[in-house]
């Protein structure tokens, strides 16, 4: 069987324009080869937020351990920039075992996800991103791969080819995705453990302000922190993004601290509001409301009306517009609502309502 398994040809990242799935060893610090990376948390400690999803993963994570086995395979689902990525090396980490992450638009080819697979070490996290986009032919062979940890692999070609099944190491999958709706079925009923994020609260925001405030070396003020996490949008990336901005626009200026006075002139020219709608959130209500009398509109028309792609209004914008009450999916289209109005400080036309379809 050894022979077998040095047959499986290639490996991830072996083919043209394609990147390595990355690995990270629980015994080393983490690279930090991007400016986020340093503040990531490393374990569940250091994870603010998402309490209830927290205390079930430490339940399974301890069980699990205990037991000696590998983690059942976790499936996380939620909009960009609440943690999926973080919290999948946070499980690593607590599990004590590598880290290897890939995303679906790299595995071009069966062999690229058997290469990964017949090189990771046993009971690996292995995470993949965007996991809604996975190919066919990789996402039929994952499934034997999460059930039956084996490779089904073919060899020879025509009449005379025949399947050979490669042992691979017990591991755990972790895949991620922003459009749950979009993973097939057969390999959402593989995943034993589901994760759905949700929007932060204000008060794990304002923790999250503080704990980055002091990997960066920056004082901030209780209404400093307030006020940037109420205008983050609920997504940690986001608060950690403005934190770094109001440094520079404190440093600029001359301040030791980041205050709420440095955050409310810092927001004005980011052109970010009190709610945290950025220019392009409000640019979308007011075409809804001005070319489309409030709505309906269907998201097709409205992307090409904002010159953006469906998938980034869909997965960016919209669900923090829809959480926030400002707008509406239907199924004739997007409606905003009376709070929209309110909030950019626009009257109704005689066909406009309070969000509902006339």
């Amino acid at each position: 069987m050894g022979k077998a398994k040095a047959g499986v040809p290639g490996g991830a990242g072996s083919g043209k324009g394609e990147r390595p799935a990355g690995i990270v060893h629980p015994e080393k610090p983490l690279e930090e080869d991007d400016r986020d990376f340093s503040l990531r948390p490393r374990n569940f400690a250091e994870f603010l937020g998402q309490a209830a999803m927290k205390e079930n993963l430490e339940v399974f994570i301890s069980a699990a351990k205990a037991r000696h086995e590998n983690l059942d395979h976790l499936f996380l689902i939620g909009p960009p920039g609440l943690g999926k990525t973080t919290l999948a090396q946070v499980v690593a980490h607590e599990l004590g075992v590598d880290f290897k992450v890939t995303s679906a638009p790299v595995l071009e080819k069966p062999k690229d996800l058997a290469g990964i697979l017949t090189t990771i070490s046993e009971k690996t996290v292995f995470f993949i991103d965007e996991i809604h986009r996975l190919k066919p032919a990789i996402e039929e062979m994952l499934y034997i791969a999460m059930e039956d940890y084996e490779l089904d692999w073919v060899i020879g070609q025509g009449p005379g080819a025949h399947t050979l099944r490669v042992p691979i190491p017990p591991f755990t999958l972790v895949g991620a995705t922003t459009k749950a709706g979009n993973v097939a079925s057969p390999l959402i009923s593989r995943f034993g453990i589901t994760c759905r994020f949700s929007f932060y609260e204000q008060k794990d925001m304002e923790a999250i302000v503080r704990r980055s405030a002091g990997i960066l070396k920056i004082a901030v003020d209780e209404e400093g922190a307030a006020l940037l996490a109420k205008s983050a949008r609920g997504t940690p990336r986001v608060v950690n993004r403005l934190l770094r901005r109001m440094r520079d626009f404190a440093q600029h200026g001359g301040m030791a601290e980041i205050t709420r006075e440095v955050v409310g002139e810092g927001l004005k020219r980011l052109e970010i509001d009190e709610l945290g709608l950025e220019k392009h959130d409000r640019e979308i209500l007011r075409i809804i409301i001005e070319r489309y009398n409030g709505g309906p509109v269907g998201a097709e028309t409205l992307a090409i009306s904002i010159g953006e792609a469906i998938e980034t209004l869909e997965d960016y914008y919209e669900p923090y517009l829809i959480q926030a009450g400002l707008l509406q999916r239907t199924p004739r289209g997007r409606v905003v609502t009376a709070l929209a109005y309110e909030h950019l400080k626009l009257s109704k036309g005689p066909h406009e309502g309070n969000g509902f379809l006339f």
